[in-house]
């Protein structure tokens, strides 16, 4: 029997000589080199083996690509495109493959496309008529759309809600529109035949006189009447067309009227009819195709039916306007008063610079921004920017009241340098009042609002921030 130590010390040797036996075996899988990479390179290849199989390669596939040339000249008269390098089958990225059974790809021709991009128009139109869709619309979705412009699809439908005209609820809509229509022909029976009476005589001359002046270029508008006023009637709007026809004219008339009789407080003054014009372009779109402009139509055309929904609807949207906004037009119009003094005190907390210059210069704030209160700027900038405008007024809360203060802080300071330039008192005026505005477009409105909007982040819940310092 062996001993015990022994014992021990043969398992160990035995162990040991396990290990190194498995260490040879295993060797190999921690070099670096790819011996297998060796041995077949030391694999004798007879050079005439290798170049007939390399021949009958390419003489099976030269086979293949006629046979298909052919196939596809017969059958579908291709032309090879630009794009092909080898042959009609072949192309960039078509490999050669060993295998006899492959045949190349059909090809096709090249066709050019544009990169489809999404229609953001097209994608907003029908968030739009989702949300007016509904049974009741969501106002605070509707004011959240809006607040960037609205399509004219639905501008006309959305404008009447967010004024408060129509109502949420998708069933109660047409028959509100029923009923507001006949209570406003019923103020034209009862009041239209008293405009010349001697109490109201004098309201309805002073309409009569401004309609024409919304458009003093057109001919027709150059009245005995009115001819000495025209002289230094200011640039106006661009409807030029719409405006000398009769049948508009009546209709502004009518609707000014009425407004004053029903508001004695304020009664007509002189700006109010500038605030019609919006609505009613906006409401005469639904009745003519996309592709014709409003400035270029005959409203002769139209229906008696239609002509009267158009007026109707620009009464009830403008009286819902004024309202917000009457003390603009009350006894010495305190509210646009109001409006004035807070710009100046805006811009001389925003630009020191034209603050100062205007200062200097004796420009009152007074002498030039009257006009930009009393008119909603709508004789500073193009219709077309006006009724983009209006769709963010109309989505903020106290937009033609509150809101405009900031647009129009923002519009002054965008003509800082413009301003600046100007060395005197008149050449500052009249560059005030013949703003260069004629070319804008939606992007200059958009830009315009982002500014105002961080205006009013700043300073609306701030009010003390616009007080004077004392």
């Amino acid at each position: 029997m062996m001993p015990r130590g022994k014992e021990e010390r043969s398992k160990g040797s035995s162990k040991k000589d396990a290990f190194r036996d498995f260490e040879n075996k295993t060797s190999d899988a921690w070099d670096d080199g790819d011996d297998d990479l060796l041995v077949m390179a030391n694999i004798q290849m007879s050079m005439r083996d290798v170049q007939s199989t390399a021949k009958a390669v390419m003489e099976n596939h030269s086979k293949q690509f006629s046979a298909q040339n052919q196939q596809n000249a017969i059958k579908d008269h291709v032309t090879a495109v630009p794009s092909a390098t080898l042959s009609h089958g072949a192309g960039p990225g078509v490999g050669v493959r060993m295998n006899s059974a492959w045949k190349p790809p059909k090809s096709t021709p090249i066709r050019f496309t544009k990169e489809v991009v999404p229609d953001r128009e097209a994608t907003k139109l029908e968030k739009f008529r989702s949300v007016l869709a509904g049974p009741n619309t969501d106002l605070d979705e509707l004011r959240k759309l809006s607040w960037s412009g609205i399509p004219k699809a639905v501008r006309a439908t959305a404008w009447k809600i967010l004024s408060g005209y129509l109502p949420a609820s998708v069933d109660r809509r047409e028959p509100t529109l029923q009923r507001k229509r006949h209570e406003y022909f019923s103020f034209i029976e009862q009041y239209y035949d008293t405009r010349h009476q001697e109490m109201h005589q004098d309201t309805f001359r002073q309409i009569h006189i401004d309609i024409p002046r919304m458009n003093p270029l057109v001919a027709i508008f150059q009245q005995k009447l009115v001819q000495e006023i025209l002289k230094d009637i200011p640039r106006m709007t661009s409807l030029a067309h719409l405006f000398q026809q009769k049948v508009v004219q009546e209709i502004f008339e009518r609707i000014l009227y009425i407004w004053a009789i029903r508001h004695p407080a304020s009664g007509y003054v002189q700006g109010i009819n500038d605030l019609v014009t919006p609505f009613f372009v906006v409401f005469l779109s639904e009745f003519i195709e996309n592709d014709v402009e409003s400035e270029n139509f005959d409203v002769s055309l139209l229906p008696k039916e239609a002509l009267n929904t158009i007026e109707a609807d620009s009464f009830w949207c403008t009286s819902k306007l004024l309202d917000g906004i009457q003390d603009n037009y009350t006894f010495a119009q305190p509210g646009i008063q109001m409006k004035v003094n807070a710009l100046k005190e805006l811009i001389k907390r925003i630009d020191v610079p034209l603050y100062r210059h205007l200062e200097e210069q004796c420009v009152e704030f007074l002498q030039f921004s009257f006009r930009w209160m009393n008119n909603l700027l709508m004789r500073e900038i193009p219709l077309r920017c006006t009724i983009r405008l209006w769709d963010t007024y109309q989505a903020e809360e106290n937009g033609f009241a509150d809101f405009h203060l900031y647009v129009c802080a923002a519009f002054l300071v965008r003509f800082t340098q413009d301003i600046k330039r100007e060395q005197d008192f008149q050449g500052i005026l009249m560059f005030l009042q013949n703003l260069p505005t004629h070319h804008w477009q939606n992007k200059e409105i958009g830009e315009l609002l982002a500014e105002a909007y961080k205006l009013k982040y700043m300073f609306a819940d701030a009010p003390n921030h616009l007080s004077k310092k004392k």
